[in-house]
C-alpha cells in the first residue's frame, strides 16, 4: 500500500513539473519583450565596412600605406556609412545638383572631384555655418564678394548655385596656381590659403597628408574622399537606392531681368506660381522685391508647366555608373 502510495505522488511531481515547464514555455514564447531581445540577439549585426586598396583626389595619390592616412579615411568612411540618413540625403540630392555643378567645373578646368567638396562643406543644402559662411559652396560674405558675389539685404549670390560654383572654381584656380596640388587647394578652401602656407611653412612639409591642423581641416579632405569613395561604390557599403528614391533634376526656363522688380508676390502669380516656389528655385532673393538701381542684368530661374508633379519624372535614370551598382539590389535575399 505504502509502495502504491509512492509511485502516486512520484508519478504526481513528475507531470506537475512537466506542466510548469510547458506552462513556463509558453509563456515564454509569449513574452513580447523576451521575443524583441531574442530577435534583436539573432538579427542586429554590424560589420566594418572595408576600406579601399588605392584612393586618389583629383588624380593625386592618398598614401595609404601611411598608417594614419589610413586610419584617417576609415573615420570618414565608417562617419558616412553609420550616418544613414546624411548619407541617403547625399545620394538624393547628388541627381539633382550634380549635372548643374558638374559642366561648370569641367568648363573651368576643375577636376571633376571637386564636386564632392560641396558635399563636405554642406551636403548640397544651403546652409550657414556657425563662422557665418553660407550656401552650397560656404562662402563668407567677403570672399564671396572678393570672387564676384552680390551679397547684401536683398540680394545673396552665394545662395545662387551656378553663380557660386564660378565663385569657387575661381578660388580653386587661384590656390592651385599656388600650391602646385589639388589637394592643398581643397585644404585651403576650408582653412584658408594663408593658413595652410603658414602650416606648410611652420612644419617644412609639402604635402596635405604631412600636415598637423586643427581637427576640422585634418579630416577635411578625408570627407571628400570618403564621399566621393562611397558615391561611386554604394553597394560595397550597402546603400541600395531604388529608381524613385533620386530627386530628379527639374525642367526649368530661365528669364532675364535687368529692371526692378517691386512685387514679386504678383510676378510670379502672373506666371501660375507662388511666391514661395519663385524663393525656392531662386533663394539668392531674399526680399519680396528685386531691387536693380544699377540695371544689372539677373537671371530668374522658374520651372516649367507640370514640372513639380511627381507623374513628370517617372522614368528618369541615374547617372550609369550608379544605376548598374544599384542594380543588384534585386540579387539580396
Amino acid at each position: 500500500m505504502v509502495t502504491k502510495s509512492w509511485k502516486y505522488l512520484l508519478s504526481l511531481a513528475v507531470l506537475l513539473s512537466a506542466a510548469g515547464v510547458l506552462i513556463y514555455a509558453i509563456s515564454d514564447r509569449q513574452d513580447p519583450e523576451r521575443d524583441y531581445q531574442g530577435a534583436f540577439q539573432r538579427n542586429y549585426k554590424i560589420f566594418t565596412p572595408e576600406l579601399p586598396e588605392e584612393a586618389d583626389f583629383a588624380g593625386e595619390k592618398v598614401p595609404l600605406d601611411d598608417l594614419l592616412v589610413r586610419e584617417s579615411l576609415d573615420r570618414e568612411i565608417l562617419a558616412f556609412t553609420f550616418m544613414h540618413s546624411t548619407t541617403h540625403q547625399m545620394f538624393k540630392r547628388a541627381h539633382r545638383y550634380f549635372p548643374i555643378i558638374e559642366p561648370i567645373l569641367k568648363k573651368n578646368n576643375i577636376p571633376d572631384d571637386f564636386k564632392f567638396l560641396a558635399i563636405a562643406e554642406s551636403n548640397l543644402v544651403n546652409s550657414t555655418s556657425p563662422s557665418g559662411a553660407e550656401g552650397v559652396w560656404q562662402f563668407l560674405q567677403s570672399t564671396g564678394r572678393k570672387y564676384g558675389l552680390e551679397v547684401n539685404a536683398q540680394i545673396d549670390e552665394r545662395y545662387n548655385l551656378v553663380k557660386a560654383t564660378e565663385a569657387a572654381c575661381q578660388y580653386l584656380l587661384e590656390a592651385h596656381d599656388s600650391f602646385g596640388s589639388w589637394t592643398l587647394a581643397a585644404a585651403s578652401y576650408n582653412r584658408g590659403f594663408n593658413g595652410i602656407i603658414r602650416a606648410l611653412e611652420n612644419q617644412q612639409v609639402s604635402t596635405y597628408y604631412n600636415l598637423y591642423l586643427n581637427e576640422e581641416t585634418a579630416r577635411y579632405v578625408y570627407r571628400i574622399l570618403a564621399a566621393k569613395e562611397i558615391y561611386r561604390q554604394p553597394t560595397k557599403y550597402g546603400f541600395y537606392l531604388s529608381e524613385s528614391d533620386f530627386y530628379p533634376p527639374i525642367k526649368t526656363y530661365t528669364i532675364r531681368i535687368d529692371t526692378t522688380i517691386e512685387d514679386l508676390t504678383s510676378f510670379a502669380m502672373k506666371r501660375g506660381l507662388t511666391y514661395r516656389i519663385l524663393r525656392e528655385f531662386n533663394p539668392w532673393i531674399h526680399s519680396y522685391s528685386l531691387p536693380n538701381k544699377s540695371c544689372r542684368t539677373y537671371i530668374l530661374t522658374l520651372p516649367e508647366k507640370d514640372a513639380l508633379k511627381v507623374s513628370t519624372y517617372s522614368g528618369t535614370k541615374r547617372p550609369e555608373t550608379f544605376f548598374h551598382d544599384t542594380l543588384k539590389i534585386n540579387q539580396i535575399h
